[in-house]
């Protein structure tokens, strides 16, 4: 069974005879990239280059980016193509990139269900420069005791170092990191304990 890729127009089982007697002929490797090293390209040249590509399109400025292709003392040159996107992909993918580049961080939190728990937790997340762009709060959950509540926080950040330097002061804020509550919980979420939780 195939699975699913933002790279679709490439994504065949096997080539045509006649693909496959041009590349035995004309390609001397061949690189692989990641749907999330996909998506990164793909937002990178909206914003830098102000090109909408497809996810086939972009899998070569991927490897570029990636350095899964070498250029030292070489000219380079790699083909876009292609630009068929429509608007609900393309803002998945947008957001999924950002997370990817470090631009996004998804937090949850368990906190005291009391006054100021929450005001406390965003104060953290302001000194460190970040910007909460989006808040839900929650008293109901398995996990979760009579007097506690979840936050689930979308931060935006900076880059990677930036997501460090959030998860740092939320740990010297007290905030204790914890494993994802189930094996289906997303990677990219991030648990956090309040203090006395």
């Amino acid at each position: 069974q195939q699975k699913p890729s933002i790279a679709d127009g490439i994504a065949v089982k096997r080539p045509s005879d006649m693909t496959f007697s041009l590349i035995q002929k004309y390609v001397d490797d061949i690189v692989t990239v990641s749907e999330d090293e996909i998506a990164h390209a793909i937002l990178l040249l909206m914003e830098r280059s102000k090109l909408v590509v497809e996810g086939a399109g972009a899998v070569g400025m991927a490897a570029l980016l990636q350095n899964r292709i070498p250029t030292e003392n070489r000219k380079t040159v790699v083909l876009l193509s292609g630009g068929n996107l429509d608007a609900s992909i393309l803002s998945r993918i947008g957001d999924h990139a950002l997370a990817y580049a470090g631009r996004y961080l998804v937090l949850r939190v368990v906190l005291h269900d009391r006054p100021g728990e929450l005001a406390k937790l965003t104060a953290v997340i302001s000194e460190a420069e970040a910007n909460v762009i989006e808040l839900d709060h929650h008293r109901h959950g398995i996990d979760l005791s009579l007097n506690q509540i979840e936050a689930g926080i979308t931060v935006e950040t900076r880059d990677a170092d930036h997501v460090t330097q959030v998860i740092n002061s939320l740990r010297e804020a007290g905030y204790t990191p914890e494993p994802p509550p189930t094996p289906q919980a997303q990677a990219s979420i991030l648990y956090f304990r309040g203090q006395d939780t």
